[in-house]
């Protein structure tokens, strides 16, 4: 995937010019922030050359109130300053983790395939952080210091522009050791992201299939692949902090050189009467108030360098084209009849390695066709063509006469209901799971819903009913009672068409039972495609094809491939003595 970078002036009008009036506030707050900081020097002259000197009592009272006056104009209106853009930087965050989240749904599932969970949740949720730095801590310390720095050159140059010349060698190598580093630093700051967004994903697929891990005995490998991503990020971890120690250094001796400057030239200036001890000692806190800023560059700038980092990564991601930004995708389905078709359609996740080979297939509106074969053969790549996952290579696959790879996706997966081998459901209530597939559903659907899919008949045993949390991926039930909370999720959509892949896979006999009643009034009137391996739940389906090695090699009713005593017979026999 190509590294596209973020530029400073995309940032600033994506995210600084339409919160301007915002920031324009906290900016004269600045400014009248560091200025106020600025009296302290600026009063040392007159207290040494005019309030000692003449013991001017009146005087000091006077300057002692005006630098009370400026410390306290400082702290106040830094303290709004830093509500006000802090705040506005963490709604900023907000907000873009919105439109990142949005975006990486709206992803093909492709994409899906290639990338970890764990490594999208940081993506989504971390690399926009850096937004906080920007516009938060960072610009404060970054314009506030560019403010402070360039006051502090003009009272420096008004006391003395011989010395201040001098002392502006030492101030422009930092400045120009400061731009090098930021620029070696950036690609380091977004391969630690990379690799820590790696590591990061690891562990929680570690954590999520720890019952895996234990039963395996795994922990002492994993603990292993943990340890090597860990010292990876450590090793990018040494590069940028070698790096800034050794900027720092640098910078911090350049500052010593322009103090030691100051001392000896400007000592010699006090010495032959060209400066005033108050001008020399106001010279030397106006220098100090201007370096200091450019001292903390260094930090200022790898907060903001690491955090265009994030913003590169996050910029990557909203590049990326969308299912809906498919300009051939113009047709919309309003209400489907449920006819589907393949025609010669050729699929390969990879090139040169087909997993279906010219398949046709034929589903009349309101039928079931089931699919049934070895693992591996192609059953699951022909439901997720139906279920618009993915187009195929060659061939054409028509809903109703219409080309899928041209349909507007949400219209027709609007009317498009799966229950899969292993259900996804979400932490949270069964009611909530249910009503996944239609939130604005009655109360008489949802009813309807469990009654059909007989999730009341364990429900009624549970304190809180319907409303009882089942934890994370419904860990509180059972194989079966997860499999019957989804299939009432279908139920609720009352889709046109069904995709059923292994839906009684989990189930004991006696739920088998109850799902096979219910699966009864779910596939009425529908368009259904069945994946079983479960022979004897599809006696009754319209066609059965058996799938091997992406191709049909048989087809026909239950009966009729019985009656051809093929690799369908085999199979039925197979099970039916087992």
């Amino acid at each position: 995937m190509q590294t596209k970078k973020v530029s400073t002036l995309k940032v600033f009008k994506s995210l600084v010019w339409p919160r301007r009036y915002v920031i324009l506030i906290g900016l004269a707050l600045l400014v009248i922030s560091k200025l106020a900081a600025l009296v302290l020097p600026w009063a040392t002259r007159y207290l040494f050359d005019n309030v000692i000197v003449h013991q001017d009592s009146e005087l000091l009272l006077i300057i002692s109130a005006w630098v009370l006056g400026a410390i306290a104009v400082q702290s106040i209106t830094s303290y709004i300053l830093t509500r006000i853009l802090s705040i506005e930087a963490h709604r900023i965050i907000a907000k873009l983790r919105v439109q990142v989240q949005e975006k990486v749904l709206s992803l093909p599932m492709h994409f899906f395939d290639q990338n970890k969970s764990g490594v999208l949740v940081r993506r989504i949720m971390n690399d926009v952080d850096g937004v906080r730095d920007i516009l938060g801590t960072g610009l404060i310390q970054l314009i506030g210091g560019m403010v402070t720095t360039v006051v502090s050159l003009l009272f420096l140059f008004s006391i003395s522009w011989e010395l201040t010349l001098y002392v502006s060698i030492p101030a422009v190598l930092t400045g120009i050791i400061y731009l090098k580093s930021f620029t070696y630093l950036r690609p380091l700051f977004r391969k630690r992201r990379e690799v820590n967004a790696t590591v990061q994903g690891r562990l929680t697929e570690t954590l999520g299939g720890i019952a895996i891990v234990k039963g395996y005995n795994s922990e002492k490998p994993e603990t292993e692949v943990f340890e090597k991503g860990v010292y990876r990020i450590f090793k990018y971890v040494k590069k940028t902090m070698n790096t800034q120690a050794l900027v720092n250094s640098v910078t911090g001796f350049l500052a010593g050189l322009a103090f030691a400057i100051v001392m000896w030239i400007g000592g010699n200036m006090v010495i032959q009467d060209e400066l005033t001890i108050g001008e020399f000692l106001s010279f030397t806190l106006f220098l100090a108030y201007g370096f200091s800023p450019l001292i903390q560059i260094g930090r200022i700038g790898s907060l903001l360098t690491d955090a265009f980092s994030g913003l590169d990564r996050t910029e990557e991601l909203m590049n990326l084209n969308s299912e809906a930004d498919d300009e051939e995708r113009t047709i919309v389905l309003k209400d489907l009849v449920g006819h589907i078709e393949f025609k010669d359609v050729v699929f390969s996740y990879n090139e040169g390695k087909e997993v279906l080979k010219g398949i046709n297939i034929n589903m009349q509106p309101g039928s079931v066709t089931a699919l049934v074969g070895t693992s591996g053969g192609g059953k699951s790549t022909i439901a997720g063509l139906v279920a618009s996952h993915f187009s195929a290579d060659e061939g054409t696959v028509l809903i109703d006469g219409s080309d899928l790879s041209k349909v507007v996706l949400n219209s027709y997966r609007s009317q498009l209901g799966m229950v899969l081998q292993n259900d996804f459901l979400f932490e949270g209530t069964i009611k909530e799971n249910i009503l996944f597939s239609k939130p604005d559903a009655s109360i008489e659907a949802l009813n309807a819903a469990v009654k059909s899919a007989y999730v009341d008949e364990f429900t009624d045993r549970f304190e809180d009913g319907i409303d009882t949390r089942i934890g994370e991926r419904g860990v509180k039930l059972s194989g079966g009672q997860r499999q019957r909370v989804s299939i009432a999720r279908a139920l609720l959509a009352d889709p046109k068409i069904l995709i059923l892949d292994e839906a009684t896979s989990n189930l004991d006999v006696e739920s088998e039972l109850m799902i096979q009643q219910s699966l009864n009034n779910l596939l009425n009137g529908r368009t259904t495609l069945v994946i079983a391996h479960r022979l004897s739940t599809i006696q009754k389906a319209n066609q059965i094809l058996v799938i091997d090695e992406g191709m049909i090699k048989e087809t026909g009713t239950h009966d009729e491939l019985i009656e051809k005593k093929g690799t369908y017979f085999d199979l039925f026999t197979l099970q039916s003595k087992i």
